[in-house]
């Protein structure tokens, strides 16, 4: 399931994230985005995690949880249209 979170500080890493969803189970890629000029975080990445129970497991115990002095979005990312 690609979730997304958000509301992220931009002192946050790519490891930092990872380390926290893998607490939920198997996370299979961490993107952090970036602005292209500037290299710095946007504030808000995208998480894959291939089981899905445990995605949602992760959703709804970090959904609102304070993260590096601000409280987290996670939900589970919509596609692209």
């Amino acid at each position: 399931m690609n979730m997304y979170v958000g509301n992220l500080s931009y002192n946050v890493k790519e490891s930092d994230l990872r380390q926290v969803m893998e607490e939920y189970g198997t996370v299979e890629s961490v993107k952090l985005i970036t602005d292209r000029d500037t290299r710095r975080s946007k504030g808000f990445a995208f998480i894959e995690m291939p089981e899905a129970a445990e995605a949602k497991n992760a959703i709804s115990e970090l959904n609102g949880a304070e993260y590096a002095g601000r409280p987290m979005v996670v939900k589970e990312a919509l596609p692209r249209n």
